[in-house]
């Protein structure tokens, strides 16, 4: 820390939970798209084979607008921030794209609000990881990360459960539009919409940033903002990228590609495991038994993920996480085997507890080792971690589908858990390099 520079204020509890509330609208926004477009699309008359490219938006985006967000939210200077212009970008931008999306009348049409939705997440993804850093010390640290991970399991519980919901409430669950997407899908779309920027609305207006100190204005300062001063800020943070960040990398890549696996074909292999069929009737009860199992295990994480604060402390956070990658990748690698849903529940409880420290515990060891003056930047490179992986398993998945996981989607769930178990190997080297940072 640098010699002017003020110790950051520890904020009681209920402030970290209400700084982090956005996060509940922003996860509520990834919990539909989890829950949903794999149906939407083939509603729309999507081939299983051909899901992965249409779930290429994530990855691409987050790949190319998070670090670029990322290093300029480092040097943004506003009257409210310098991450939160970001915030609000993305969430204007995102409420728009859920309520379009389901009335989608072509695939084309999906797809295209895709894009459009994942990029204006990934605007306020990496600021919101960084704004955390910013404004926490690093003993509360995480609490804060922790506590983004409790509110990812809320907001997924409440997007996975909205649809049985309805049906609960009296809804028609065969009741469909002329495209075939239901009326159902239709609701849990508009209250996310609503959610998406009410919460980040209140998050910044109950719990603001900091404003920058003046050692951190004028180094800001000293050099404008620009592409070239991005690009070489960008640059630079990959050189210098701290060591274990850099063992980082291959865990992150097998645990995120073993989870897209999971979230592309859970509804199409609950269809093929329960009802031994791909037809519109079996995935639209999929989609129903998905949304509970969905709900369940985002439970499991909510609650996961503040037990996991004190488990950290005393084990320290690579041994804990290898311990969660194990749980959830052992559960995928069971659960295509389970033909009802009342024992389908049951490796819920793996993924449940492997969701919750995959949303917090990586960040964590992350925020650190790495300089806070540049958090921006590298929360925008370590999401880099997560989309090429992403974009690895999207582009390949459908070249080997058929020749070696024999056109069945039970067995791309199955490739994810050994994915999953892979990541826990090389979360374990992580742990060991801990205390370089």
């Amino acid at each position: 820390m640098p010699a002017d520079a003020a110790p950051k204020p520890r904020l009681s509890l209920s402030r970290i939970v209400q700084m982090n509330l956005g996060f509940l609208g922003l996860q509520f926004s990834f919990g539909l798209q989890q829950a949903n477009m794999g149906p939407i699309y083939s509603y729309l008359g999507a081939s299983e084979a051909s899901m992965p490219l249409l779930w290429l938006a994530g990855p691409i985006t987050g790949l190319v607008i998070q670090p670029i967000v990322g290093a300029l939210s480092d040097r943004t200077v506003t009257r409210i921030g310098r991450r939160t212009p970001y915030f609000l970008i993305g969430a204007v931008l995102c409420s728009l794209a859920l309520f379009a999306m389901p009335y989608s009348p072509a695939l084309w049409v999906a797809a295209s609000l895709l894009w459009v939705l994942d990029a204006a997440n990934n605007i306020t993804m990496e600021p919101y990881r960084a704004y955390v850093g910013d404004r926490l010390d690093e003993a509360q640290r995480p609490v804060g990360f922790l506590t983004q991970s409790a509110f990812t399991g809320l907001a997924q519980t409440l997007a996975y459960l909205a649809p049985s919901i309805f049906v609960g409430l009296g809804m028609n669950p065969d009741a469909v539009d002329a495209n075939g997407i239901p009326d159902i899908t239709r609701l849990a779309f508009a209250i996310g919409a609503v959610l998406s920027l009410s919460t980040i609305l209140w998050s910044i207006w109950r719990v603001p940033e900091l404003p920058l100190e003046p050692h951190e204005l004028a180094q800001m300062q000293s050099r404008k903002m620009s592409i070239a001063t991005t690009w070489h800020d960008f640059a630079d943070a990959v050189r210098n990228m701290p060591q274990p960040m850099r063992r980082l990398a291959l865990a992150m890549f097998c645990q995120w590609f073993g989870m897209f696996c999971y979230w592309q074909y859970a509804v199409l292999s609950l269809a093929r495991a329960l009802h031994e069929s791909g037809t519109a009737a079996a995935v639209r009860d999929a989609t129903l038994v998905n949304g509970r199992l969905g709900g369940f295990y985002n439970a499991i994480a909510f609650a996961a993920a503040l037990m996991l604060v004190p488990m950290i402390r005393r084990l320290g956070a690579g041994t804990v996480h290898a311990a969660c990658m194990i749980a959830a990748g052992s559960a995928m690698v069971v659960l295509p085997t389970i033909d009802n849903e009342a024992w389908a529940y049951l490796p819920m409880l793996g993924i449940g507890l492997g969701w919750a420290s995959l949303m917090g515990t990586p960040y964590i060891m992350l925020a650190d080792c790495i300089p806070p003056a540049r958090t921006g930047i590298y929360m925008g490179i370590f999401n880099m971690f997560i989309v090429v992986p992403m974009l690895v398993e999207s582009l390949t998945l459908p070249f080997f589908y058929t020749p070696l996981l024999g056109g069945d989607p039970r067995h791309v769930i199955t490739l994810g858990g050994a994915m999953m178990l892979l990541a826990a190997l090389a979360t374990l080297r992580v742990g060991r390099a801990d205390d370089l940072n």
